[in-house]
């Protein structure tokens, strides 16, 4: 991992209408890092994910993507939303194949089949390649959205909140396999959450926001051999801080 960061929030203001969201929100990722963005719902995190990658403007400051202007770096972006975003009427394979058919055009579909085939069997789903959505599960179908993004080859994966939909068990099995997939492929991962346990085990560095105007009032580094083992330590000491953080922000203002 690169110290020089490849995404810089300097000082960034935001406002919707007379409602300010952002104020003076400043922090940055190093290349090849796991950053989740932890908060309060509402606070603007999947706003955060819209402004890195160009979909949105920003009122005062600045960010940079790889020392450019966000408008400017979109093609090194991949996004992962929270629902799978699946053509259902489009195989697994074919799903991962529209992501570089949008982006690129047409060109060496074998090469591209190839590729998609791939990076399926990456995510766990080697041999579910001729399978429509409808016939997998949540958790498969995250998958291939997650296939689907890197078959772009980017340099960035922005991800919003994309377990959120799934029940307990399967979350907690898509962190570790996302985990797994970030240590292989070695991309820069911005991962929106509001889940404390979720960040403790994907961050490198965790981004806490406060309320709106949202700031940051902690960033969180946890230094530790991948994968995280269970009972590590010093996640207790990180989660009882968070908790600690959260239950302050839902306190009502005075």
């Amino acid at each position: 991992m690169e110290s020089n960061p490849v995404i810089t929030f300097e000082n960034v203001g935001v406002a919707f209408g007379e409602e300010r969201i952002y104020d003076r929100l400043s922090f940055d990722v190093r290349r090849g890092e796991f950053v989740c963005i932890l908060g309060p719902s509402g606070c603007g995190k999947s706003t955060s994910l819209r402004i890195i990658g160009g979909l949105l403007d920003v009122n005062s400051g600045r960010v940079t993507v790889d020392g450019r202007a966000p408008q400017d770096a979109w093609s090194d972006i991949a996004f992962v939303f929270q629902s799978p975003r699946l053509v259902p009427w489009r195989t697994a394979l074919d799903n991962v194949l529209l992501g570089s058919q949008l982006r690129f055009g047409g060109g060496d579909r074998e090469r591209r089949k190839a590729r998609a085939a791939a990076l399926l069997s990456l995510v766990g789903l080697a041999g579910d390649a001729h399978k429509f959505p409808s016939m997998l599960s949540g958790g498969e179908r995250q998958r291939v959205a997650i296939a689907r993004a890197l078959a772009v080859d980017p340099k960035i994966v922005l991800m919003d909140e994309p377990f959120s939909a799934l029940d307990p068990n399967m979350r907690s099995r898509m962190r570790t396999e996302m985990e797994r997939i970030w240590l292989e492929t070695g991309k820069t991962v911005v991962f929106v959450t509001h889940d404390i346990d979720e960040a403790l085990q994907l961050a490198d560095r965790t981004v806490v926001l406060s309320n709106k105007p949202a700031r940051v009032i902690e960033i969180i580094e946890l230094k530790t051999t991948r994968p995280r083992p269970p009972g590590y330590r010093d996640l207790d000491t990180h989660r009882q801080k968070l908790v600690k953080l959260f239950r302050s922000l839902e306190q009502p203002a005075v």
